[in-house]
């Protein structure tokens, strides 16, 4: 049976099993999918372990996909590019190859909820690990990306890398609340301690569409916040999930699977 599983810490929260099993399920594919919880200051022995026991490909999510960046053999051109990886897989010579879906991910549920078109401007918050690997599919979507961090030169850096693939900006904070945005993305990890990033409330509007790249049982922090301010239009990062592991999914088995389908089953498995 084919062997793949996604590391991280922590790793129990991960529905990637349940949504690789569901796309398997398509094409009649037999594979194992585990949750492997990499301690934090061994993630090159859990992932060299994995695949010297057989192990064909691995997802990697927080806090391991700069050290898988490291790692991998051989990169993709977006790999090099955002500096991370999310997806690992063997080459036919045996390199370990790495990629990064994350940004395609996103787009495509971007556009599946019709909050993207080209030539839209984006506010994209945050300028960590989760921003580089949206940053370039947004690009090439053919939107105009703003970039905002609360460390201003982080959003600089962030830009910069990126300038050579389309049109973005920095912006400090304080002043985005009086540029109109169609969309505004959350790629700061806030959420997750509770806390929300630190916007200009008048960005806020029945006008705008607003996304966070995390996801929860019921509203991040972020787009409560959106709601509370007359936000009409949200979505967490659940589809990303499910969009990304789609295009891993392609990566190991040469076949783009249906995700809207296993999109539904994984709303309501996290509802039920």
């Amino acid at each position: 049976m084919k062997k793949f599983a996604v590391f991280g810490h922590p790793i129990a929260h991960s529905q990637s099993p349940f949504i690789h099993q569901e796309f398997a399920g398509q094409f009649g594919i037999e594979l194992s999918y585990e949750r492997i919880l990499s301690p934090l200051d061994s993630f090159r022995d859990s992932v060299s372990a994995f695949f010297a026991e057989g192990g064909l490909g691995a997802n990697v999510t927080l806090p391991f996909k700069e050290q898988a960046h490291a790692l991998a053999d051989e990169l993709s051109e977006r790999a090099q590019l955002c500096g991370a990886v999310n997806t690992l897989y063997l080459t036919e010579d045996k390199r370990l190859a790495g990629d990064n879906t994350d940004g395609e991910g996103l787009v495509i549920d971007l556009q599946r909820l019709m909050f993207i078109r080209p030539g839209d401007s984006i506010l994209l918050i945050g300028a960590g690990g989760a921003a580089r690997g949206a940053l370039l599919s947004l690009l090439q979507a053919g939107c105009a990306v703003t970039v905002t961090n609360r460390t201003f030169s982080k959003a600089q850096s962030l830009a910069e890398r990126f300038a050579g693939h389309g049109k973005v900006s920095v912006m400090p904070v304080s002043e985005t609340g009086t540029t109109g945005f169609s969309l505004i993305i959350n790629a700061t990890s806030s959420g997750v301690d509770g806390a929300v990033p630190q916007i200009p409330l008048s960005l806020l509007n029945p006008s705008v569409a607003c996304y966070d790249m995390f996801y929860r049982t019921g509203l991040t922090p972020f787009l409560q916040l959106a709601a509370d301010n007359g936000v009409t239009r949200y979505a967490d990062g659940l589809g990303m999930l499910a969009g990304q592991a789609a295009f891993a999914f392609r990566l190991w088995h040469g076949v783009l699977p249906d995700i809207a389908p296993v999109l539904t089953k994984l709303k309501q498995k996290m509802t039920s």
